[in-house]
């Protein structure tokens, strides 16, 4: 059996009976566990409640996870160290995307699912990897400002300043580096294609004034898993159970309630495993081979999925968009050969790979390609002034003539990307559609 390190396990507390059936409340992302404090005292009379905090947050340690796969699994580690088995689970935000992994990944272990200010999908990945170039640049601060105004409504912010107050402290003193990671667990998160695996009852509850993640999102939740039906909260925004305690805490008890009656009788027995016969086990293994080897040489995919990461998928889906009989080879060619084959060779990281190819496009004097190719590099994980050095660097051996024309396209990109508010609409909307 492998070790259990911190770096394998969440940060946790429990309240209630110890002989009580376990329900998992998930935070949202920037928020600690306190976020259900108004839950605890009415749920723990029938229920051990297990909290948990994200990496980096609340002062857990900072092991960072960027996936919501790889979150769902440091819980199951988290919850075998307690010798917790069977659980119901409820998610806000973030924890919700957790939740949906789990009730895929583990649906053994999971009785019943809440999902609270949640989403198929978050919003788009360009939208939280902007984020994180924001952080990279600005720190926390920004992020924390703003978190009122998508929180909460306007007047429970008005009449509650110490509830915003704290609000905006749990996110100032989160680990940067972690947030950054989630952020890039929200960017890669779709499940709109898998909902239909969820198999335990799920309740689905969305604030009816969440801009973030609105009543829209929910419906598409409902919409697409079989046994799951929708809560409108009146009067609440994102952090739900925080701002209308009294109307979550009655939505989770009644649901889990009547889920863990339904499911007292345990998990149905596995299915037996049927090994095939052995005039079969040729066709199966030269069909599993051919399975590989389809998965090893679909390059196109693979390209298309790294491209949009990288340059984002506005730009990646204007490229395509304008793509016409002419050039609609060409851009299959730079999906499966610049993208599919070369950026995700292994030898270097994608921060180097960026630097690279900044110093390619200034000696080459492609300042078009240079424009989307710096906002790539921020979404790499290059910050400003690393992005500075490249440039001073290649005056020497490029020409500061050159040079030159590459800083001042740069400060206008980086400008454009590390402002907290997102102004870019207008600008992207003329920028070239390059490689």
């Amino acid at each position: 059996m492998s070790e259990v390190t911190p770096a394998k396990t969440l940060q946790h507390r429990t309240d209630g009976p110890d002989d009580a059936p376990v329900l998992v409340l998930g935070p949202a992302l920037g928020t600690t566990w306190h976020m259900w404090d108004r839950q605890i005292p009415e749920l723990t009379r029938n229920w051990r409640v297990l909290r948990f905090d994200l990496p980096g947050h609340g002062g857990s340690p900072a092991y960072s996870a960027d996936s919501a796969s790889a979150l769902a699994d440091r819980l199951l580690a988290t919850l075998d160290t307690l010798g917790i088995e069977r659980f119901g689970y409820a998610g806000c935000s973030i924890g919700g995307a957790i939740g949906i992994q789990l009730a895929l990944a583990a649906p053994q272990r999971v009785t019943s699912l809440a999902l609270v200010s949640s989403s198929p999908r978050f919003s788009t990945p360009d939208t939280w990897r902007q984020r994180g170039v924001v952080i990279r640049t600005n720190g926390l601060d920004p992020i924390a400002r703003t978190t009122p105004e998508r929180w909460f409504t306007t007047g429970f912010a008005a009449a509650q300043p110490a509830i915003v107050e704290w609000a905006v402290q749990m996110v100032r003193t989160t680990d940067p580096g972690c947030y950054i990671a989630a952020c890039e667990a929200l960017a890669s998160f779709d499940a709109k294609g898998a909902l239909g695996g969820i198999g335990v009852p799920t309740l689905v509850v969305a604030g009816a004034e969440d801009e973030a993640t609105p009543p829209a999102e929910a419906r598409a939740l409902v919409a697409g898993i079989p046994d799951a039906r929708l809560a409108i909260v009146p009067g609440a925004s994102h952090l739900t159970p925080v701002e209308q305690p009294g109307a979550v805490t009655d939505l989770l008890i009644r649901h889990f309630t009547t889920t863990w009656q339904e499911s007292a009788a345990g998990p149905p027995a596995p299915a037996p495993v049927i090994a095939p016969a052995p005039q079969q086990a040729s066709a199966v293994a030269e069909l599993e081979s051919a399975e590989r080897a389809a998965l090893r040489t679909d390059a196109f995919d693979v390209g298309m999925k790294v491209r949009r990461e990288v340059l984002g998928d506005a730009h990646v889906d204007r490229a395509t968009e304008a793509a016409d009989e002419f050039t609609e080879d060409f851009q299959h060619l730079v999906t499966r050969y610049v993208w599919g084959e070369v950026w995700t060779r292994t030898g270097l990281d994608r921060r180097m790979r960026s630097v690279i190819t900044l110093t390619a496009l200034v000696a080459g004097g492609h300042h078009d390609e240079l424009v989307f190719h710096t906002r790539a590099a921020l979404r790499n994980g290059l910050t400003p002034d690393e992005i500075k050095e490249v440039l001073l660097q290649t005056a020497v051996y490029c020409g500061v003539p050159a040079a030159n024309a590459a800083f001042t396209v740069a400060q206008r990109v980086i400008r454009e990307e590390t402002t907290p508010e997102d102004r870019r609409g207008a600008a992207e909307d003329n920028e070239p559609h390059g490689n």
